[in-house]
């Protein structure tokens, strides 16, 4: 069973910046991609951000230029470096491991709140 961990949410004000952290059990070069979502109250669970195995990074439009992913690989481990948030990056984040072939497999974390409010 693979684990994983969030860290790193917290309360904010509008304009400031918080590191999201996500730790999963087991290389994370064994997955085809990592990434965060994120759900607002009363609201789908949206995709935010992702990384591959090959290093490539995509991001929602929303968050494009503002949200950085990256990771460390000896640590099993990755990031999501937000600044510049707004109020409407209030949400429950979660992290998201999955796997295509052997798959498709999907492992996710207990989520981590962000709160933007002044």
């Amino acid at each position: 069973q693979v684990q994983v961990v969030e860290t790193g949410g917290g309360l904010v004000q509008p304009g400031g910046s918080l590191r999201l952290s996500c730790q999963v059990s087991r290389s994370i070069f064994s997955f085809d991609a990592m990434g965060w979502f994120r759900q607002a109250p009363g609201k789908k669970r949206e995709f935010v951000a992702e990384v591959t195995a090959q290093g490539r990074t995509h991001y929602t439009n929303s968050v494009k230029g503002r949200f950085t992913i990256s990771r460390d690989n000896a640590k099993n481990t990755v990031f999501l470096q937000m600044n510049s948030l707004k109020p409407e990056d209030t949400a429950v984040y979660y992290c998201n491991a999955h796997t295509l072939d052997p798959g498709p497999y999907e492992y996710w974390g207990q989520g981590t709140q962000v709160t933007v409010s002044s």
